[in-house]
Order: C-alpha cells, then structure tokens, then sequence
C-alpha cells in the first residue's frame, strides 16, 4: 500500500496520553501568517491539523488541551513513550480536533472570536 508521506521537518514535538500505551503527538510548523499543527499518532500517521495565527498562540492551545513539550519530559516517560520517528504520512482517521469534537479553546480566544 502506498502511503501519501507529509515533510515535517520540526522535531520539537508535544505529547498527550490518551490511553493506556496510546498518545498523541503533535508538532507545530511555523508558514509566513500561520502556525499549522499537525497531530499524529504513535506509528506517525498524521490524522488532523489546525491552523493558528501564531506560535505562541499554538503553543498555550496545546498546552489548554492537555499535550505537553515532550523535550521537557523526564527520563523515565521518555524511556516508556519513545517519540515517533518519520517518515510521516496520511493516515485515514476522522479529524478529531479540528472537528472541535475533542478540542477546547480558552476563554480569552473564544471571547475574541478567535
């Protein structure tokens, strides 16, 4: 079967587990006037993305949702969820964050209409 690869060159990836031996990984990709970050699972298919105005903005999303920077895990969680390894590619998921079905937006963006 051929799989549709994604480039995506960042390695600072961010983590959230789901379920027992199940996370999902996300990374943020920096574009001209956007922020797009790309969620994926443990065997790196990528099932969804979201576009952000910026960075910053990304990154306390990420944070609100419950993923964290997986640089700033300890040893111990980085040796019982290693980190998924390229080559990324399209996996057949549904959009559950976008979706917004599983995804909260803070306050102070919802009151901004962000």
């Amino acid at each position: 079967m051929k799989r549709d690869i994604i480039p995506i060159p960042n390695t600072h990836y961010w983590y959230k587990v789901v379920d027992f031996l199940q996370q999902n990984w996300a990374v943020i990709e920096h574009g001209p006037d956007k922020a797009t970050v790309f969620f994926f699972h443990d065997g790196a298919g990528v099932f969804d993305s979201m576009d952000f105005p910026d960075e910053a903005i990304a990154r306390r999303e990420l944070r609100w949702n419950g993923f964290a920077p997986y640089d700033s895990a300890d040893e111990e969680t980085k040796l019982a969820i290693p980190k998924p390894e390229p080559p990324f590619y399209k996996a057949t998921h549904n959009p559950i964050y976008s979706s917004k079905r599983f995804w909260k937006t803070p306050p102070e963006r919802r009151r901004k209409g962000c």
